[in-house]
């Protein structure tokens, strides 16, 4: 989500300033690349870009790209092929072994629902959501209708696409989106037309509660910060929880502990790493925390201190169940050799993103198979009537 809120912050600038703007955004994916579907490059009329669609090496084709697009004013529909040797296929050494679908849409600021528009929305909001591009593989000299709807959670749907017959089947995919959390890949076909949705699920950026504002606490705050996640920072003390001292958490809390989940919001993206060297301090805010849906609290400290604080629970007639325990990290994070502040936030922020995503946190090396599961970008086809 950082590189949306980024996108969105240079696409006001540039309207502020008069500029035109162009979206390149990766659309498909067959085989490996070092960016996914969803992946996103704003570019205006003056070759400034914002966000990245590779590693840096399609950056400088797509310039170009989205130049001809901008001047032209329609969307274009580029195909990357890096398993391709020659060279002269897009004039830049590559070594991924992908085909990309790049899509490059210029953006009309008058249009209330350009894909800017839809992205500021969906950031704007903290629900998960469902947003479609459009793009015609089978013709790409054909109208690309591009970035052209969102769905929220909450059922509110913005945008539109040019295709009648289309549209209760696309909008039964994009619902069934929002309840499985995977994006996917349709080609629908009509008697003599067709043409592939990209329907991407769209989650809240990372809400995480740091408990403890010592020292220890600023490189936490600083890695998330740097992963675009919100960090609020909590602590009984107001010598420490202080403003100054985390410059970039969106919220500074002092606060008991039982008191502190009254003043947040809290959803089922939304994480706790307690490290405030205070057991007491710890105790009460664990027991606030096991009922709650957050999917990970992580404890600072050996793993008898939260033994200790289990039983100290459970004897006090707290019900500690098997499902709450599957959510508690103690001692928090991955096993890396951490030592330094630095290096443990590294490991406690890593061991976040992992369970977040359902992985594991292991060595790639040791991986038998590829990283993306292949199956995650094939394209199925559904046919439609009218």
């Amino acid at each position: 989500m950082k590189e949306l809120r980024e996108i969105v912050k240079a696409y006001d600038a540039a309207v502020q300033q008069g500029k035109k703007t162009a979206l390149a955004a990766v659309v498909h994916l067959d085989g490996s690349s070092y960016r996914r579907p969803g992946a996103r490059m704003l570019v205006n009329d003056e070759g400034e870009l914002t966000g990245a669609i590779s590693g840096g090496c399609l950056e400088g084709d797509a310039l170009r790209k989205a130049m001809f697009a901008l001047s032209q004013q329609q969307s274009k529909l580029v195909t990357y092929d890096t398993s391709d040797e020659d060279d002269m296929t897009i004039g830049i050494q590559l070594g991924c072994a992908g085909v990309i679908q790049v899509l490059f849409e210029p953006i009309n600021p008058n249009h209330p629902a350009n894909p800017i528009q839809l992205l500021r929305r969906a950031l704007a909001i903290r629900q998960h959501a469902v947003l479609v591009t459009l793009f015609d593989l089978s013709d790409k000299r054909n109208v690309q209708p591009g970035t052209c709807m969102l769905l929220e959670a909450d059922g509110h749907l913005s945008g539109s696409q040019p295709f009648p017959a289309l549209q209760n089947d696309l909008t039964d995919e994009m619902k069934q989106v929002l309840q499985t959390g995977k994006s996917v890949f349709r080609q629908f076909t009509g008697e003599g037309w067709a043409i592939t949705a990209f329907i991407e699920y769209l989650q809240p950026s990372v809400s995480m509660v740091v408990v403890g504002a010592g020292n220890d606490a600023i490189p936490m705050m600083q890695f998330a910060d740097t992963l675009g996640w919100d960090v609020r920072v909590v602590d009984g003390r107001n010598t420490h929880a202080r403003p100054e001292r985390f410059a970039s958490a969106c919220q500074v809390l002092v606060s008991k502990p039982e008191l502190v989940l009254e003043q947040l919001p809290m959803d089922e993206r939304t994480v706790f790493v307690m490290m405030t060297h205070n057991y007491n301090y710890d105790l009460a805010m664990l027991r606030a925390l096991l009922p709650t849906r957050t999917p990970y609290i992580g404890m600072l400290g050996p793993k008898k201190k939260l033994e200790r604080m289990l039983d100290e629970l459970r004897t006090g007639g707290v019900e500690v169940t098997e499902e709450m325990l599957e959510k508690v990290y103690g001692p928090a994070g991955l096993e890396i050799g951490a030592e330094t502040p630095e290096e443990i936030a590294l490991s406690i922020i890593a061991e976040i993103q992992g369970v977040l995503t359902g992985t594991k946190g292991g060595q790639l090396k040791c991986k038998t198979d590829v990283i993306h599961a292949r199956s995650a970008t094939q394209i199925s086809i559904k046919k439609i009537n009218g």
